[in-house]
């Protein structure tokens, strides 16, 4: 297993949205435990394939305790099938947007299928952490950082300051 680089904002390639995966073999295979590689070491309890320069529709995902009973997931292909109620999600964060967090609305409860790791159909209802968790790494496959679901002045005021970052350098 190899550590990837995790692409951060303003990389235009997060913005784009992921396309399906047709077939699941010995490379995507790596690349999913390069990805559980990188997302442990950085570290993180998502990652999408996006995340990591990969433009196919895949996510990983990891909600247990740092280092006690690890239990890595796959989604391949995912899609929200209904959710339903509101849940804040205070104070999230994301790896391709360092250096900042913030309170974000999110369905409450979701209904997601997609494939596991094997290629198998799966059909997962989720609540909580796991489901903002997967709102979050889905919203990835599909383009959109959380900061766009955010207030604009928030999102200004951390695009103005990336940009001011961006120029010292």
């Amino acid at each position: 297993m190899s550590k990837l680089d995790i692409l951060t904002y303003p990389n235009k390639f997060l913005s784009e949205p992921t396309k399906p995966l047709e077939n699941i073999d010995a490379k995507v295979q790596q690349m999913i435990d390069d990805m559980a590689a990188t997302m442990y070491e950085a570290p993180g309890i998502g990652l999408a394939a996006i995340q990591v320069g990969w433009d196919k529709s895949l996510l990983i995902y990891d909600i247990a305790p740092r280092n006690e009973n690890r239990s890595l997931q796959v989604l391949i292909n995912p899609q929200i099938v209904t959710n339903e109620g509101e849940i804040l999600s205070e104070n999230e964060g994301c790896l391709s947007v360092p250096d900042f967090r913030a309170d974000v609305e999110r369905a409450a409860n979701i209904t997601v299928e997609g494939h596991d790791r094997e290629g198998n159909p799966i059909r997962m209802d989720a609540e909580g952490l796991l489901a903002i968790v997967l709102q979050h790494e889905i919203d990835h496959l599909n383009g959109t950082l959380f900061i766009e679901h955010i207030s604009s002045l928030k999102r200004q005021m951390y695009k103005r300051r990336v940009k001011k970052q961006l120029k010292g350098m």
